[in-house]
């Protein structure tokens, strides 16, 4: 089993609905009914960035130390 939170096929169903415009789109036995495209959109980029590895990953963090010797 995979430890993504989500899957291809559930992005797949999105982007078919979306083609189709319909709001509702069913996960197995689950059925979301999205309130608008944009409200769709917004799943499918989330999906999408989920699935590459970006979405929860911690922000890299740079520190940036300066030293002086003349009295700055």
């Amino acid at each position: 089993m995979s430890d993504l939170p989500y899957t291809h096929e559930q992005l797949q169903a999105l982007r078919s609905a979306l083609a189709r415009g319909e709001r509702r789109v069913s996960f197995g036995d689950r059925l979301v009914e999205y309130r608008s495209v944009d409200e769709l959109l917004a799943a499918i980029r989330e999906i999408e960035a989920a699935l590459a590895g970006t979405e929860g990953q911690p922000r890299r963090v740079r520190r940036l130390r300066v030293t002086t010797n003349k009295g700055f």
